[in-house]
């Protein structure tokens, strides 16, 4: 029986308004707040509401039998908290019937997977946190950002616990093997490893609108070779609703889609469902980053020109800094520049797909972008002064973070020592009482 994992993935950045140069160090709110709830609630009201209680539907028709997985960022996560909480009340509905995963992902949807090993763990630890305060939910497989992926990301994922990665299908890296079966990655076996169908994804992303049929589709599925065990379709949750409206027909294909693979002995599974049953048939090596972006499959989009290493090298520089800070505010902001949007704006790459870009060029893009960053370095450097190099700032706050640890065992000391004299005393005077409350005995009464 084949089986087929259907994959979508659900992220919007926090847009940043005009900031110009003027203000610098006078205005620290760097958002456009209109455009993203606008483009956030069209994107809900349009695409992910009525997808989310179609795939619903879909379920509860099938009795179970349909399965889908759901990919969200932490950053698009919490403008649905803000602009659209009814979008969470469908996924939380999903989540109910045991037929849709939640795959982890980085927090900001960023890529720091190619740039921090440190801050990829802390991004993919607080998606995990956001998921499983939001659902209660925890994740087993791992969706980078645009499916990046190579060996050095794989054996990150691995040590992480998770039970597989999905990736891009790419032909360089595949080569003459099929993305239809399970590998495994490099650094530890037992990890799966999925590639993407390109063609089966893309023929619904961008060919749909060619007239595609669900039984047609469904047939291409069926009639590829036996062995061929799994087909990953992954894809933005806005294809349905969004690129292609409700009128081209999009959502009538995707309800008719459980019919006729049932007909056809297709069974769909959830990726972790995938990892648990189907054994590996090899390890796949990745030297080099791909993703699911452009022709090339590669990161150039986001990391092809000098604006976009540079604006990348001045948002990591404050990072070691940031850590040490405690203002929330502050990390809160970094996280949010973080997203792979801001540099994907930057692109001047030839057919490079910039969604919804607010800029009129890549320049602008990257000017707007270096004047929020010069921004937050006058925020931290009144936090901690630039005079102070980070290995003598971070000393010296470890030195009063371990007197603040004496100074709180001394106080618990001191608050044991007056409980326990509290208590002597009440002993003390609970004692006292009764001798003092005691009547003398009466005189014997004389003859």
């Amino acid at each position: 029986m084949k089986n087929v994992c259907l994959l979508f993935e659900i992220h919007q950045p926090f847009r940043l308004k005009k900031y110009r140069f003027y203000d610098i160090g006078a205005d620290h709110y760097y958002y456009d707040d209109f455009a993203n709830e606008e483009i956030l609630k069209r994107n809900a009201y349009q695409s992910y509401i009525p997808a989310a209680k179609m795939l619903l539907e879909m379920i509860r028709q099938s009795h179970n039998e349909f399965k889908v997985a759901l990919s969200m960022s932490g950053v698009v996560m919490e403008q649905f908290e803000m602009y659209c909480p009814e979008f969470l009340d469908c996924v939380r509905e999903l989540v109910a019937t045991g037929c849709c995963e939640l795959c982890a992902e980085t927090f900001s949807h960023c890529l720091s997977s190619l740039v921090s090993a440190e801050d990829f763990q802390i991004q993919v630890k607080m998606h995990q946190d956001i998921i499983y305060e939001t659902f209660k939910y925890k994740s087993r497989t791992f969706v980078n950002t645009g499916l990046i992926y190579n060996d050095e990301i794989g054996a990150e994922i691995a040590n992480m616990g998770f039970r597989g990665v999905i990736t891009e299908g790419t032909k360089h890296v595949l080569g003459w093997r099929s993305p239809n079966f399970m590998y495994s990655t490099t650094a530890k076996t037992d990890v799966g490893l999925l590639f993407r169908n390109t063609k089966l994804s893309e023929d619904i992303c961008q060919n749909f609108q060619g007239g595609l049929d669900a039984d047609t589709y469904t047939s291409w599925i069926a009639n590829s070779p036996e062995q061929e065990t799994i087909c990953v379709i992954a894809m933005n949750f806005d294809v349905i609703g969004g690129i292609h409206p409700a009128s081209s027909g999009i959502f009538e294909f995707f309800k008719a889609l459980p019919h006729f693979a049932e007909q056809k002995q297709i069974r769909f599974v959830t990726p972790a469902e995938a990892f648990d049953n189907i054994p590996s048939v090899s390890p796949v090596a990745v030297g080099h980053p791909i993703s699911w972006d452009g022709y090339d499959k590669d990161v150039s989009a986001w990391m092809g020109n000098d604006l976009q290493h540079e604006a990348q090298r001045a948002v990591y520089s404050i990072f070691e800094r940031l850590n040490l800070s405690q203002n929330e505010m502050l990390k809160q902001d970094f996280a949010y520049l973080l997203s792979a949007d801001h540099f994907k704006f930057m692109s001047t790459k030839q057919g490079a797909y910039v969604p919804f870009s607010p800029y009129d060029s890549s320049f602008d893009a990257f000017t707007n972008y270096m004047n929020v960053i010069s921004d937050m370095e006058i925020r931290l450097s009144q936090e901690f002064p630039s005079s102070v190099d980070n290995e003598e700032l971070s000393a010296q706050l470890q030195l009063i973070n371990n007197q603040g640890k004496e100074i709180e065992k001394l106080q618990a000391k001191i608050a044991k020592l007056e409980a326990a004299q509290k208590q002597a005393a009440s002993a003390k005077k609970a004692a006292a009482k009764p001798a003092a409350n005691k009547k003398p005995a009466a005189k014997a009464s004389k003859k």
